[in-house]
């Protein structure tokens, strides 16, 4: 009698025990499982990510030119500010403060699709619509006195003018209005880069915080273009605050 016929019609293991065979048929259930397990643990990852680190948003109007293009994405670090401060010049996202949005149409779509988009955007495999957020320059840190304009026609920030060419729409003038503020503590001073399409800061001094935006609405700082593919790029901080005396950052 062979092992194989001892075993009972089965190979042998080491010590004469017999292999286990693979048990036939649920192929098609086992894949369906490790597959719902995959997606599971991508949604979690991903909610994760978007809680905490990363989060997508779309740009929807020219009030950021020629910086972002209306359909751009952009990848916005949720660590700044926080763990990684926040900079004179940098592109920040954040909750609107109060009035400054008006309201804007929502895509069109199907009860299923709508419930798959607010799926995907709520874990972050979408990015987010502008309903509710804005995205502007910060010119002004807490405790920083900015005005416009000088003789020369440009923003000054504690008394120390800035050259924005490098990222203000071209042709734009620094300002068609001029200003004179003091940021107030956790609050920022924003602008547009195209300043002539852009509601910012300085149009909104009637509305709650005169203007200001408080820290605690800031999401995130975009960091980088991601969509479409030809304007990817990044956002990084401009040279253009670096004579700038006080506070170099918030966190």
């Amino acid at each position: 009698m062979s092992a194989d016929d001892a075993a009972g019609g089965q190979p042998a293991g080491e010590g004469g025990a017999a292999r286990p065979t693979r048990p036939r048929g649920g192929g098609v259930l086992a894949a369906v499982r490790e597959t719902v397990l995959v997606v599971a643990v991508a949604l979690v990852v991903s909610l994760v990510v978007k809680t905490f680190l990363l989060q997508a948003f779309y740009i929807p109007s020219q009030s950021m030119e020629r910086t972002l293009d209306i359909g751009d994405r952009v990848v916005v670090s949720k660590l700044t500010p926080g763990p990684f401060a926040l900079h004179r010049g940098d592109v920040v996202v954040f909750a609107d403060p109060g009035g400054w949005l008006t309201d804007t149409p929502e895509p069109e779509r199907g009860p299923l699709g709508a419930v798959v988009a607010d799926v995907l955007t709520f874990v972050g495999l979408l990015p987010e619509d502008s309903d509710e957020h804005l995205i502007k320059r910060v010119v002004g840190l807490p405790g920083d006195h900015v005005v416009c304009c000088d003789e020369q026609g440009r923003v000054t920030v504690n008394d120390v003018p800035v050259d924005e060419t490098a990222y203000l729409f071209p042709g734009a003038e620094p300002s068609q209005v001029t200003f004179d503020v003091t940021v107030p503590e956790d609050r920022l001073w924003v602008m547009g880069d195209n300043r002539a399409e852009s509601a910012d800061s300085r149009y909104n001094g009637d509305k709650q915080y005169g203007g200001f935006v408080p820290l605690e609405d800031v999401v995130g700082r975009a960091y980088a273009v991601v969509w479409p593919l030809s304007h990817l790029d990044w956002l990084g901080t401009p040279e253009a605050f670096a004579q700038v005396p006080g506070r170099t950052g918030v966190g």
